[in-house]
């Protein structure tokens, strides 16, 4: 009996392993025929997809993608975001054979889109188009003098306003004070927006803005940044407007500025708060600055 009973024991052990095996391989199986991204949906019916937040290793990233492209296309969603992690970079050229194209990338990661309407003209808006720069008039009204300098690794350096390009996230006026502080060590504060010029085809084949602030010193000591400055200093205005190693440009923007220090009419700061991100924002108005 026992000798009998034990391999139909063993007969139906496997059977039963057997079984279990082919029920988790349809499991497992179901799940990687049906498991997508879910993203985040933004205001625009778009679905946005962070590969920090959804991991999916190579071998696995081109069905699930598929899967969920289907899905998206069924939901009538429009432009589809994935914002891939350099942890991830074996995603960009899978998501590119999908029909993705580059928008935007920063040091640590790139962002693909795809717009899904096939009966309409995308609208997905270019990024970044547009750099902005500011230059900070420093004037000291008791000997009419401005604060001027020259950077250091221009071919011909020219007589120029302190300055430079306004962070991601920063409020122009606090750029304004922070680029005088760290070129010339002076400590400035700001009182308006006067002028600005824009340019195209310029760094990163970029537009440009560059735009002119008034601010008022509270100190005189010049500290310059050896680093980019060649030279800093306290120069009359005339003088300015006179020296011959100065760009036209500048000059014109310089004598605007002289015709406000009359009027004392600029480009005053309101903050206030965006009406749908409730973030806090700068409108910028004419005001009489006296």
């Amino acid at each position: 009996m026992f000798k009998i009973i034990t391999p139909i024991r063993s007969a139906l052990s496997g059977i039963v392993q057997q079984t279990i095996f082919v029920k988790n391989l349809r499991f497992y199986s179901n799940i990687m025929d049906k498991e997508y991204f879910e993203g985040q949906l933004d205001r625009y019916n778009g679905i946005i997809v962070d590969s920090a937040k959804e991991s999916c290793n190579g071998e696995n990233f081109s069905n699930r993608l598929k899967a969920s492209l289907n899905k998206w296309l069924e939901e009538k969603r429009r432009t589809i975001w994935f914002r891939v992690n350099l942890a991830q970079a074996e995603w960009v050229p899978i998501l590119a054979q999908e029909g993705f194209k580059f928008h935007n990338a920063k040091d640590d990661y790139v962002t693909l889109y795809r717009w899904l309407p096939v009966d309409q003209e995308s609208n997905i808006p270019p990024y970044a188009h547009t750099n902005l720069g500011i230059g900070g008039f420093v004037y000291n009204e008791s000997k009419n003098e401005i604060l001027v300098i020259k950077e250091k690794y221009i071919k011909k350096p020219m007589w120029k306003l302190p300055g430079g390009y306004v962070e991601p996230g920063e409020n122009i006026n606090v750029a304004a004070e922070r680029e005088v502080l760290e070129e010339t060590g002076v400590t400035a504060k700001f009182k308006c927006l006067i002028a600005f010029r824009h340019a195209h085809q310029c760094a990163f084949d970029c537009s440009d803005i560059y735009m002119i602030a008034y601010l008022t010193p509270m100190t005189f000591d010049i500290k310059k940044c050896e680093r980019e400055i060649s030279e800093c200093t306290w120069m009359k205005v005339d003088d300015f407007l006179n020296n011959p190693v100065v760009h036209e440009n500048n000059r014109y923007l310089v004598r605007k500025t002289v015709e406000f220090l009359k009027q004392q009419i600029g480009f005053g700061i309101h903050n206030t708060i965006h009406p749908i991100t409730n973030n806090p924002i700068c409108i910028y108005s004419l005001e009489n600055m006296e």
